[in-house]
């Protein structure tokens, strides 16, 4: 038997195991389906709340926020006080303001939020994913931009735990050699 001949013969064994499977129907009707949910993406529609804002929570570290956006003059409010006060640091200011300036909105949207846990670092990087997500969800056409400059994605990046026996996550004790 030739080369050509073996694999003619193994694609018709193919072929009768293919009609037997199809006869009995079960495991193709399964295929099908799958290849029918993976034809198109649902749409992502506009999310608002009664009053007209979007909601959306943002996590960094030990911090939570809640955040709300609606249309307005640019005014960011965290947890009562202004964003200037709140978070005294420049960089932290920056970081909170950095979804705006990806999606050219800077000044269009009023900021209204709570955040508890952590310290002002963590906070101020979970408003800004927050305030990425209630973007949004307020208009979704913005979210290529916002997952191309990485805001919607949650920083997993965490403390190390101590471990038994170290002084921290991975300083060991002093050792002498004599």
């Amino acid at each position: 038997m030739t080369d050509k001949s073996k694999k003619d013969e193994a694609v018709k064994d193919l072929k009768d195991l293919g009609q037997a499977v199809k006869a009995e129907g079960s495991e193709v009707r399964g295929a099908d389906k799958a290849v029918k949910t993976q034809e198109k993406p649902a749409e992502r529609v506009q999310k608002l709340d009664a009053q007209g804002r979007a909601y959306a929570t943002g996590r960094r570290k030990d911090a939570v926020a809640r955040v709300w956006v609606k249309p307005g003059s640019g005014k960011v409010t965290v947890n009562g006080r202004d964003q200037d006060i709140y978070f005294a640091r420049q960089t932290q200011r920056l970081v909170l303001n950095q979804p705006f300036l990806i999606v050219n909105s800077v000044g269009k949207f009023d900021v209204v939020c709570t955040v508890k846990g952590g310290g002002l670092s963590g906070q101020a990087g979970a408003v800004r994913h927050g305030i990425s997500r209630a973007l949004e969800n307020f208009d979704p056409t913005l979210r290529p931009a916002l997952k191309k400059a990485g805001m919607l994605t949650r920083d997993s990046r965490v403390v190390e735990r101590k471990k038994v026996g170290k002084h921290k996550a991975r300083r060991t004790k002093q050792w002498a050699k004599r």
